[in-house]
């Protein structure tokens, strides 16, 4: 997947127009609380990029070692499931909605700061994929880093854990939880580096807690018909429409 600069008018519009008050206001005036809880949200997305740029950057190293483990090991493993994983935080969240629970945001704000998220993501991941040239451990293709299915399923499992984390901490424990199997799921598939998986894990987390820290809380609250489904067509995706009444 490429990113063109069709894709970067998007993100700009969406992102800029969602916080271009946030983004200008003096940072004095920002919460206390809520910049201690950003920079708090930050170290563990900033532990899994370090740790992953530090394997990559080592010659035959953790990298190597895991992809030999595995191939002797699991040589003729394979699954789609880390396809559709991905996706389960997001589609709990939005059932959850549907089964009464209420989550910290309302549906229109909810629905822009996952799809800020999502853009966000993509404007990191995908210009790595294009750059490095990272050859994956199964010698198939170029783009082996950073793992975009791992960066998927983290902002999947942040975005869970922001809606429903304070209500019980096993929401949050089984978003990371989904969102680990993946990463562990697509070394097993030998389509990603170790340091591919934890720099993806990284940059998930980072987006969506960016996204949420600058968010005004601005969008529409109209009611109206949603549908929000999981597809794989030629790729993995979500399939999203929201009627206004």
């Amino acid at each position: 997947m490429r990113i063109g600069k069709k894709t970067f008018i998007v993100f700009l519009s969406v992102f800029f127009l969602g916080n271009h008050d946030a983004i200008g206001q003096d940072s004095l005036t920002c919460n206390p609380l809520k910049k201690k809880e950003f920079y708090r949200s930050l170290f563990a997305p900033t532990a899994l990029i370090s740790a992953g740029l530090l394997i990559k950057g080592s010659d035959d190293g953790l990298n190597t070692i895991i992809r030999d483990v595995r191939n002797e090991a699991l040589p003729d493993f394979h699954t789609n499931v880390d396809d559709y994983l991905q996706y389960v935080p997001i589609v709990t969240v939005y059932g959850l909605d549907l089964a009464g629970v209420k989550s910290k945001n309302d549906f229109g704000n909810r629905t822009a700061l996952l799809i800020k998220s999502e853009i966000l993501m993509e404007v990191i991941v995908y210009p790595f994929k294009e750059y490095s040239r990272e050859l994956r451990p199964d010698s198939s293709t170029y783009n082996s880093f950073p793992s975009g299915h791992t960066a998927q399923a983290f902002v999947a499992a942040t975005f869970l854990h922001k809606e429903f984390g304070k209500k019980s901490i096993w929401y949050s424990i089984g978003a990371y939880t989904c969102a680990s199997a993946v990463g562990v799921m697509r070394i097993l598939n030998n389509r990603h580096w170790l340091s591919d998986v934890l720099v993806g894990a990284g940059i998930g987390i980072v987006a969506t807690n960016v996204v949420y820290y600058t968010h005004l809380y601005k969008w529409s609250k109209k009611k109206g018909r949603t549908v929000l489904i999981p597809t794989y067509g030629n790729g993995a995706g979500l399939y999203f429409c929201h009627r206004f009444k």
